[in-house]
């Protein structure tokens, strides 16, 4: 690189470190806030909290990279233009073609960086977010285990256990889950026991009754009864933080949902297709990087010199920038509800790339200069 790529880069990279931290700050607390107030309710300490929020970081960073590199390119090459950098490279014979080679090396960069957070750390993230929010769903339920009084684990439900037994039986065991107003049911049990499975916890009943209450419109209310000898339930549903290890494929890496098995298939429950997809879309994520910087660098290219700034070509690449953003979005829609169109996520790339070679070319060509007017009242 000479030193006039050298000298652009490091005004990006220095852009870029201030727009990341701002934007990964801004984005990051609004979700911590919410993920503070969800484990607060269930009455988790602050270090809980704190792993948490760190363990969603690598994906707000993954999110907030490329936006963060369309900034930090749109705001360093306005800076170039108006302390006339830009207009001394022109003068020097450099093509626009030329001057944005440091901007994509720059988006390149960026896009590493992506991939690394996509391909690594947010599937690592995720799993172990996963193991500990199954943790603590198992925690919750214990923590509702109190005999002798109705307790509320979450709306709709209602817990009352009558004693427990030194070898943890619950006896006398009353359980009612009315968060469908259609469908109520009541399960009672002489006996229960509280298991522990990778599927989250799972409450073993022994001999017992379930009363079920439907209710449709227009129609009288029917009430079934069945009574029982032995019947598990899963009760992870019914606290507020019940979840699973492993039913999700953004858990998995890269490689393994390229080429998914039966055990990955069975865990998640989704198709061959549906995991090849969540692959490509990994795989089309890091493109943005790139496409967002050069479109940041060319659009501000465009048009001459003005006493008024570049505000005009800024809110062209912004602009430009929300295309490539909403063809992303309805190509991850249409991919979700159709896996074998997967090829669909890379056209937002291809289509940014096409505006930035239209934008570059459109740049180089040499304009014309308008033929002076007479002035009034001249011979001619």
């Amino acid at each position: 690189m000479t030193r006039i790529d050298r000298y652009m880069l490091s005004q990006f990279l220095t852009q870029f470190g201030f727009f990341a931290l701002v934007l990964v700050s801004v984005y990051w607390i609004n979700r911590a806030v919410r993920l503070f107030e969800q484990l607060i309710q269930d009455g988790q300490t602050a270090l809980v909290v704190l792993e948490f929020t760190a363990l969603t970081l690598p994906v707000v960073i993954a999110l907030v990279l490329p936006v963060a590199a369309f900034a930090a390119a749109a705001y360093g090459t306005n800076r170039l233009a108006s302390e006339s950098e830009l207009t001394v490279m022109q003068a020097a014979g450099l093509s626009p073609w030329r001057m944005a080679r440091p901007a994509l090396v720059f988006g390149l960069l960026v896009a590493l960086m992506v991939a690394v957070l996509a391909h690594g750390l947010v599937p690592m993230a995720r799993t172990r977010l996963a193991e500990r929010q199954a943790d603590i769903a198992e925690n919750v339920t214990a923590r509702f285990l109190r005999p002798g009084a109705f307790q509320y684990p979450s709306d709709g439900v209602t817990l009352f256990i009558g004693e427990i037994a030194p070898d943890g039986r619950l006896i006398d065991l009353f359980l009612e889950d009315a968060r469908d107003p259609a469908s109520q049911t009541i399960y009672t049990a002489e006996e229960a026991l509280v298991l522990r499975s990778e599927d989250g916890p799972r409450l073993a009943m022994a001999r017992g009754m379930v009363q079920t209450l439907r209710s449709e419109p227009g129609l009288e209310p029917r009430l079934s009864t069945t009574r029982f000898a032995d019947l598990t339930h899963d009760i992870g549903g019914l606290f507020s933080a019940g979840a699973r290890r492993g039913r999700d494929l953004r858990d998995y890496s890269t490689p393994r949902l390229l080429n998914p098995d039966a055990e990955l298939l069975a865990a998640t429950g989704a198709s061959a297709d549906r995991a090849r997809a969540e692959a490509h879309e990994r795989l089309a994520q890091p493109l943005l990087a790139p496409i967002g910087a050069l479109l940041g660098f060319s659009m501000l290219l465009l048009g001459g010199f003005s006493r008024f700034g570049v505000w005009r070509q800024v809110i062209w690449a912004v602009v430009a920038l929300l295309a490539v953003h909403f063809l992303q979005t309805a190509a991850a829609t249409r991919t979700a509800k159709a896996p074998e169109t997967w090829p669909l996520l890379y056209l937002p790339a291809l289509a940014g790339a096409g505006i930035i070679a239209a934008t570059l070319w459109t740049a180089a060509r040499p304009r014309r200069m308008r033929p002076a007017e007479a002035a009034p009242g001249a011979a001619t």
